[in-house]
C-alpha cells in the first residue's frame, strides 16, 4: 500500500510544506519590495528560497521550501521509474530511470546561488524524460493522455517563450499553471496507466529481428 501511493503521498507532503513556506513568506516582489506576503501572480516560487525575502526582511520559507524541494525530486524520480516499468522500450526506460534520479541532484541545487544553471539542466532532465513518455503514449490507446501530454507540453513551452523574451508580468502566474499541469499528468499516468496499455509496442531489437526474418 505505502509504495503504491507513494507518488501521491509524496506530492501532497511536498505540497504541504510549500504552502507552509508561502504562509509565512514576509513579502516582496520584482515590481513592489514593500509588498506584504506572497503574491501568487507577481512572486516567483523561487523567492522563497533567499535567505531574505524580496522586502530585506529574513526569510522563514526558506526551510520550509527547501524541505518541500528534497521531496519533491524524489518523487518525480519514482514516478519515472515506475514509467520506465512500463514501457518495452529498454533504451527509453534507462533514459527515464537514470534522467529521473540525475533530476534530484539538479533540482535541489536549484535553491543555490546556481538557481539559474541548474534550473536550466533540471528542466531539461524533467522535460526531456515527459517528451519520451509522450511519444509512447502517443503509440497507445490512451487518447485523453495524449490530450494531455500535449497540454503540458505546449503550457511549458510557451512558459519557456515567456523567459525568452522577459514577460515578467505573465511568467510568474505561467509558473504555476505549468506546475499544476504536469503535476496533474503525472498522478494520471502513475495511476491510471499500466504495463499493459504499452505491450504490444515492440522494442527495437525484437522489430530488428522480425524484419531480418
Amino acid at each position: 500500500m505505502i509504495k503504491k501511493y507513494s507518488v501521491l503521498a509524496g506530492i501532497l507532503f511536498s505540497l504541504v510544506l510549500i504552502m507552509i513556506a508561502i504562509s509565512v513568506y514576509p513579502g516582496g516582489t520584482r515590481f513592489d519590495e514593500y509588498s506584504i506576503g506572497f503574491n501568487w501572480t507577481k512572486n516567483f516560487m523561487s523567492n522563497l528560497f533567499g535567505t531574505n525575502a524580496l522586502n530585506g526582511a529574513e526569510n522563514p520559507s526558506k526551510i520550509w521550501a527547501c524541505a518541500g524541494m528534497i521531496i519533491l525530486p524524489v518523487t518525480y524520480a519514482l514516478f519515472f521509474i515506475n514509467m520506465a516499468k512500463k514501457i518495452p522500450e529498454k533504451n527509453a526506460a534507462n533514459i527515464l530511470k537514470y534522467g529521473g534520479v540525475a533530476n534530484i541532484f539538479f533540482t535541489f541545487l536549484t535553491v543555490t546561488s546556481l538557481h539559474d544553471i541548474m534550473l536550466i539542466i533540471s528542466t531539461t532532465l524533467f522535460w526531456s524524460c515527459i517528451v519520451v513518455i509522450t511519444v509512447f503514449i502517443m503509440k497507445t490507446s490512451l487518447h485523453l493522455f495524449k490530450f494531455f501530454c500535449i497540454i503540458s507540453l505546449l503550457v511549458f513551452y510557451y512558459s519557456i517563450y515567456l523567459w525568452g523574451i522577459s514577460d515578467w508580468d505573465l511568467l510568474p502566474i505561467m509558473q504555476k499553471v505549468n506546475f499544476v499541469s504536469s503535476t496533474l499528468l503525472i498522478l494520471g499516468l502513475e495511476y491510471f496507466t499500466n504495463q499493459e496499455d504499452f505491450a504490444h509496442i515492440k522494442p527495437r531489437a525484437n522489430k530488428k529481428l522480425v524484419m531480418d526474418h
